[in-house]
């Protein structure tokens, strides 16, 4: 057996209490890594996430000639070597299971001298990069997949990249990231404009970095030939992983817990708002905006939650969270209904079907659906559930057990530790009675 066998089990009842600091955000400890290695000067950045994923993005960077001390302790040191500093590696980028790493570093390499070449797990190697390499291919770059569009992908050095204006098909924080990445590289200005809001974490990051970005209402444009300036990046704590703590603490009668220095990014507190419109005891405190990213302490007290048609405006806003809001709502009374969020079906699993799936193997009256799910809230019952090697999905199973009348052992758990390791060690001191075990 594998350590991908590494298996949950998840004792009913309990609640949560105390004072939490989740793991580092994940998408600004990629970028803190990306920026600063292309930066001048040496960027210290604290609180970054020392899980698999964002370590595939400092390897890679590594393996491309950047001195990179740590992380120790969440600390890291950057020796950016500026933007045409970086060297060809000696064997093909192996980026795990991260899509974000892929998908950024596509745009970013298009504008590189040398050839490359990246791979990763079989779930990254299934996952669609047309959608990058397409409008990549319109700055010139040349990003070539298998013949399904999926990694490995190469990438050709020496190509002349030019900026272009892309209405961008679908919302994607990834994809417009990559192109505004390509853009550093280009003549002329690259913008992008996308039909519903995504993160902006990439935008915030490079102005950080001293790098002119404009946003005018859904366009972000920057011109290239430009030079990134190094800094330091406290990276908040990550919303995402903060939400497993928000719906257990919200489930379970006699919560509260109080969640500090999480980034409340106005393109990511979906969460909070779905929460709120659901009944949800919710504060946010002590507000503040460091490195360019407004944090916050969150406090979440156990409610009587209730269904909801869940609004379409807030699903980008709440995309990687609704694992966990689809147990907050089997927990609710009445029925939830989730609507155009097909994004979901593509993300490190079917995370609509292998939910769904999850759900009715515990007792939960819940259909899956084309583009989200109708969720009728009732009583949660133990049962085995298969993550399907889904970090988020493992995380909110676990969860769940706070609401469960008999055990819940949840399989293929070993991806936790790509977004939020420490988190059966955070989640037994905050009162979830988990252990984990090697399956088989």
């Amino acid at each position: 057996m594998s350590g991908s066998d590494l298996v949950f089990k998840v004792s009913p009842g309990g609640c949560l209490k105390g004072e939490i600091r989740v793991a580092g955000d994940k998408s600004i400890s990629h970028r803190s890594i990306m920026l600063g290695s292309l930066a001048n000067g040496v960027t210290e950045i604290g609180g970054f996430l020392e899980g698999d994923d964002s370590l595939a993005t400092l390897n890679a960077f590594r393996a491309m000639g950047v001195r990179i001390d740590g992380p120790d302790n969440g600390n890291v040191t950057v020796h950016g070597v500026g933007l045409h500093g970086l060297k060809a590696p000696s064997a093909v980028l192996d980026l795990g299971n991260s899509g974000t790493s892929m998908r950024l570093l596509s745009g970013l390499l298009s504008g590189q001298a040398f050839d490359v070449e990246m791979s990763g797990d079989r779930s990254l190697n299934s996952r669609p990069m047309r959608r990058i390499a397409d409008p990549l291919g319109l700055m010139g770059a040349v990003v070539e997949g298998t013949d399904a569009g999926t990694p490995p992908l190469k990438i050709k050095g020496g190509q002349k990249l030019k900026g272009i204006s892309y209405q961008m098909p679908m919302a994607s924080a990834q994809v417009k990231s990559s192109l505004l990445l390509a853009g550093l590289y280009a003549d002329g200005e690259t913008s992008v404009t996308e039909p519903a809001p995504t993160r902006d974490h990439t935008e915030r990051m490079l102005q950080g970095f001293g790098y002119e970005v404009r946003v005018e209402d859904a366009t972000a444009s920057l011109s290239g030939g430009g030079e990134l300036q190094a800094t330091s990046i406290d990276v908040p704590a990550d919303i995402s992983s903060a939400t497993f703590f928000m719906i257990g603490a919200a489930i379970a009668p006699g919560s509260d817990v109080l969640l500090q220095h999480v980034g409340i990014n106005p393109t990511r507190i979906g969460v909070i708002n779905i929460l709120r419109l659901m009944g949800g005891d919710i504060e946010v405190l002590n507000e503040r905006v460091i490195g360019g990213e407004p944090v916050a302490d969150i406090r979440v007290r156990s409610s009587q939650l209730h269904g909801i048609q869940i609004p379409e405006d807030q699903v980008p806003l709440a995309i990687d969270e609704f694992p966990a809001l689809f147990v907050a709502a089997a927990c609710a009374e009445g029925e939830t209904i989730l609507t155009g969020a097909e994004e979901l079906r593509v993300k490190e699993t079917d995370r609509i079907q292998v939910m769904a799936d999850g759900l009715k193997a515990l007792g939960v009256d819940a259909q899956p659906t084309a583009d989200g799910m109708v969720i009728h809230g009732g009583e949660i019952r133990g049962g085995c559930v298969d993550s399907g090697g889904d970090h988020r999905i493992a995380m909110s199973f676990a969860m769940a057990a706070l609401r469960a009348n008999g055990e819940i052992s949840i399989a293929d758990c070993a991806n936790v530790n790509t977004s939020f390791p420490g988190f059966v060690e955070l989640a037994r001191g905050a009162g979830l009675q988990i252990s984990s075990q090697n399956g088989g």
